[in-house]
C-alpha cells in the first residue's frame, strides 16, 4: 500500500490521478489517503474507496481550473490597467549601472557583489 496525504499531492488532473492508480492496481498495490475530508483516510482497496477517489480528483481538477481562470482574469486585468507584470528588463536600468555592471563584470568581479554594491537584483548583472 501507497500511503500520501491528500488527493491533491497526487496529480493535476482527474486522468493523471486515474493513470496512476491504474499503474498502483496493475502492480497489486493499493492507495491510502490520510486527509480525507479531514476525518479518516480513504483507501482504494475498496470499491466505495476508489469511487470516492474518483469523486475527489473530478473535484481536484474543478479548483485547478477555477484557480487558473481566476490567474488569467488577474493578469489581464493588471494589463488593462497598465501595470508593468515580470521583471525590468536590464534595459530599463539607469544607464549609468548598466555601465558599471559591464565595467565591475570585465574585471571578474563576481555578480552578488555587483548587486549588492550597485543596489541591483542579482539578475541585473548576469543579463
Amino acid at each position: 500500500m501507497v500511503a500520501a496525504w491528500s488527493v491533491d499531492r497526487l496529480g493535476r488532473s482527474l486522468i493523471d490521478l486515474l493513470d496512476f492508480l491504474r499503474e498502483l492496481h496493475a502492480k497489486g498495490v493499493d492507495l491510502f489517503l490520510h486527509q480525507f475530508l479531514h476525518q479518516q483516510g480513504l483507501d482504494t482497496s475498496t470499491p466505495s474507496g476508489r469511487a470516492m477517489f474518483q469523486m475527489l480528483g473530478v473535484f481536484a481538477e474543478f479548483e485547478r481550473s477555477m484557480i487558473r481562470e481566476r490567474f488569467i482574469v488577474g493578469l489581464s486585468r493588471a494589463k488593462a490597467d497598465g501595470i508593468q507584470l515580470g521583471r525590468r528588463r536590464l534595459e530599463d536600468t539607469d544607464a549609468d549601472k548598466v555601465t558599471a555592471i559591464v565595467a565591475a563584470r570585465a574585471k571578474g568581479i563576481g555578480i552578488r557583489k555587483i548587486a549588492r554594491e550597485l543596489g541591483v537584483g542579482v539578475a541585473r548583472c548576469c543579463g
